[in-house]
């Protein structure tokens, strides 16, 4: 009985993980054929970086308000509508015929993203008993982790050989299969306890956690959205090794995402600390030395970081369905924010500033971290202390 149980709930993470999987791909693609679309489109590199910003500035704001709009309605068919939205945004993208229509649906597809992952780290944790949340979590997420092993180099390949408009074509068909695998095997599962009025944000250890998330994050992706130029121009390889790098970084984000999830179970705020003071020690070390080597190992900090903020959101947050999108929005502004810094840099010293901008956010979110803990400490120590709270 058990192990049907453990079966059913497999199967139901593995269809939440195939429709991340598809998020993942169309979000990450855009790094590997930065070149290509700004070639074809007839703009700079770094304009092009825009539609980075623009499809994570399209999370952050629909994060919320999509989530809003659907987390009154049964988990599974606000899952199932989500992904149309998402499928619609890729095919606009494919046949766009120029840059501004092809930034509407990056952004089109971004409404989608946020209350997706959302909703479906809730569906995630609601799976599993409490002390395996995060593990849940990252399973989920693990769809994202492999789009980066599979699909982006996938993606980056099919793009340099037949054009990106196919594909962006191949990833409105993961949508689609990703629709399937969720009407086949995620249990029907009731709507959340709606929380619309927004009382959550009036805790500021959920902006403390959002703020670190979007720091931590943002420090990833100022170097990442150019890590084609990074790696060719700066590391010397081939253009044509942006594939099997892209794979390196993937399995690397996969690791991550695994060793992270066991360390934010085991102990949150000491692993979330611990992995930032790491990341911005190794963005320094990525911006003198780009390699191999050095990508592989900025991938598995990545997304260690990844269940561990999630978590840290959710617990902050009440395990409310707003807090579970906020995560993914402050994951984005993140992103929006780290892409557009770093393009910044670049234009005025050159790539090798884009690790500068992201040591930079890490050490930001790394303050933001311990000053939340140093909070929480002395929220506990002052509910122990009977003179602190007669005080």
């Amino acid at each position: 009985m058990r192990l049907a149980i453990v079966s059913r709930t497999g199967a139901a993470l593995a269809a939440l993980a195939v429709s991340a999987f598809a998020i993942g791909t169309t979000e990450f693609v855009i790094a590997g054929l930065l070149p290509e679309l700004a070639a074809e489109l007839g703009v700079s590199v770094p304009t092009a970086g825009l539609l980075v910003s623009g499809y994570a500035l399209g999370v952050v704001v629909g994060a919320p308000l999509v989530t809003m709009a659907v987390q009154r309605m049964p988990r599974k068919q606000a899952l199932l509508g989500l992904l149309v939205l998402f499928i619609a945004g890729n095919v606009t993208s494919a046949v766009a015929t120029g840059f501004g229509v092809l930034l509407l649906g990056r952004v089109l597809a971004a409404l989608c993203h946020g209350a997706f992952l959302g909703v479906g780290s809730l569906a995630a944790a609601g799976l599993v008993d409490e002390k395996r949340r995060a593990r849940a979590i990252a399973a989920m997420f693990t769809g994202l982790t492999l789009s980066t092993v599979v699909g982006v180099p996938m993606g980056t390949f099919v793009g340099q050989q037949w054009g990106w408009r196919v594909t962006f074509w191949v990833i409105a068909g993961l949508g689609v299969a990703g629709m399937a695998g969720i009407a086949a095997l995620v249990p029907p599962m009731p709507a959340l306890a709606a929380s619309s009025d927004g009382s959550v944000f009036r805790r500021p250890q959920l902006w403390l956690a959002l703020a670190m998330t979007a720091l931590g994050f943002g420090a990833v992706y100022a170097p990442y959205t150019f890590i084609a130029p990074i790696m060719t121009s700066l590391a010397g390889y081939a253009p044509g090794d942006l594939s099997w790098l892209l794979v390196v970084f993937g399995v690397g984000l996969v690791i991550g995402n695994w060793l992270g999830a066991r360390a934010a179970d085991w102990r949150l705020m000491g692993t979330i600390i611990t992995l930032l003071t790491i990341l911005a020690a190794l963005l320094l070390v990525f911006a003198e030395f780009p390699s191999v080597i050095t990508l592989f190992l900025l991938g598995v900090v990545a997304f260690a970081t990844v269940p561990a903020f999630t978590s840290r959101v959710i617990a902050t947050g009440g395990g409310t369905t707003l807090a579970s999108s906020a995560a993914v929005a402050a994951f984005n502004l993140g992103n929006a924010s780290g892409a557009y810094l770093a393009g910044l840099a670049a234009t005025a010293d050159g790539y090798v500033a884009t690790s500068w901008v992201g040591a930079a956010m890490a050490a930001g979110g790394l303050g933001v971290a311990v000053l939340s803990a140093a909070l929480a400490h002395r929220q506990r120590h002052r509910h122990r202390d009977p003179a602190a709270l007669a005080g």
